[in-house]
């Protein structure tokens, strides 16, 4: 860690502060080239004769596609740099929904689409790896619920301007004109933002971490100080003190291998199990994305402008929530993220058992509902706990790591989900219900391990 004096130089603070507003300025718009598909699947089942299947394997190759993404980029930033590798992937992202706009069947739209996910998820795990080079552990649930923030924003700019876009010019223009806005923001994060505090001859804080999350309520331990043997004590009077059976990160500064932070983290069965109750999470975050459009256009009959001002109530939950739980988890909760991951997965169990009971004309009580699930979903601090594990020094690789697993399951929904709507001809209530049901399995996970 920096000493507090280091801390609050107005220079180190100046610095500090443009990095994380100049990211989440950068977040708003990388959404554009990613889940523009979504408002854009009822009018491209329509016109190309999608059946639900077709529309579930181009989401999932999308989204497999970041799964990937996630599981190697962070490993690269790390390597080859943080603000760098944004940028390329943002800008191969934008020629990928290009060559995505001419397709005219399902696989000359899902191969360039997965090629997309790929590239588009270097915006993920780059930039929590560069934000931690900048923010300690106490003050992270506060950052990362900004970030939150930025991501449901981004998620509603979309929503509104990629659904307005296809209303207008059709859904081939969702994939090209909308895009076009990331490069800007990918140039202007460039010019804004540098790696770490090195880099503009300020004092870099401590690389090194622990995987500990089970007393991750604890003061900032990210690692040892230069010279120490063991792990600074910082525990409150009563509580569970630092013990040598901690997994550490890393025994030196020097790094290992580029396989090395893999075998640690997976190696660690905390974060393993938190991995796949991102995952749990993800069915339900990305399933209602994806399916919510779908089943008002269709159940309700509503027009696709309609059908976007209804689902709306997704990206305006998804904006809402971060910046409440990371306050509640640092704040009230002393840095405890469990308490908000069980909050999340019990409340967004009952509203999707909610959107299955109430019948979808009633357009009113579902956007609430919808609402109220995205609201829950947002809640979890899972990917604040994992940077917690990890400290700065692996939190790139992590976080990619944590959002490769969610994302893999993520896919995983998008074909279960189509293959029981056409081909076992389910009604669309079982689609709500095994979300609930995956919600009620992640919390069950959380409190036996207890993350």
């Amino acid at each position: 860690m920096t000493s507090p004096t280091h801390t609050n130089q107005p220079e180190f603070l100046r610095w500090r502060n443009r990095v994380l507003f100049s990211y989440s300025a950068f977040y708003l718009f990388v959404y554009m080239g990613r889940f523009n598909h979504w408002p854009a699947g009822p009018v491209m089942r329509e016109q190309l004769d999608f059946t639900h299947v077709e529309l579930g394997i181009i989401n999932a190759c999308l989204l497999w596609g970041f799964a990937l993404g996630g599981m190697t980029h962070g490993r690269i930033a790390e390597t080859y740099g943080y603000r760098f590798w944004l940028v390329a992937g943002t800008l191969a992202s934008v020629a990928l929904n290009w060559v995505t706009s001419f397709g005219n069947n399902l696989w000359t739209i899902a191969i360039p689409w997965a090629l997309n996910g790929y590239a588009n998820a270097t915006v993920w795990a780059p930039g929590i790896g560069l934000l931690a080079q900048w923010w300690h552990r106490s003050q992270r649930g506060r950052v990362m619920g900004l970030v939150g923030v930025a991501a449901g924003s981004a998620m509603l700019m979309m929503w509104l301007i990629t659904g307005w876009t296809v209303a207008e010019f059709g859904w081939r223009a969702a994939f090209r004109y909308p895009p076009l806005l990331m490069i800007p923001a990918a140039v202007a994060l460039f010019f804004l933002v540098r790696d770490r505090p090195s880099d503009v001859k300020l004092e870099d804080l401590d690389q090194q971490g622990t995987m500990d999350s089970a007393n991750a309520s604890l003061p900032d331990r990210e690692g040892l100080r230069e010279g120490d043997s063991e792990p600074k004590d910082e525990s409150p009077p009563g509580s569970s003190r630092p013990t040598k059976s901690r997994v550490r990160l890393t025994e030196d500064a020097t790094p290992h291998g580029p396989l090395t932070a893999y075998k640690i983290l997976y190696t660690n069965w905390r974060f393993v199990a938190t991995s796949h109750v991102k995952g749990l999470e993800n069915v339900v975050r990305y399933g209602l994305t994806t399916w919510a459009p779908l089943y008002y256009f269709e159940e309700a009959g509503l027009s696709i402008e309609t059908t976007a001002l209804v689902t709306v109530a997704l990206p305006v939950g998804y904006l809402t929530a971060p910046m409440v739980s990371g306050w509640i988890s640092d704040v009230l909760l002393g840095g405890r993220r469990s308490p908000m991951i069980a909050a999340s997965a019990l409340i967004s169990a009952a509203a999707l058992i909610g959107l299955a009971i109430v019948p979808a004309e009633n357009v009113y009580a579902g956007a609430l509902l919808l609402f109220i699930g995205a609201f829950a979903m947002s809640l979890s601090m899972t990917s604040t706990l994992v940077v917690d594990m990890a400290g700065p020094r692996y939190a790139a690789t992590a976080s990619g790591i944590l959002d490769g697993h969610g994302y893999v399951y993520a896919g995983a929904q998008a074909l279960i989900f189509a293959l029981v709507l056409d081909t076992a001809g389910a009604p669309w209530q079982w689609v709500f219900l095994g979300m609930a049901a995956a919600r009620i399995l992640s919390a069950l996970i959380a409190w036996r391990v207890k993350l």
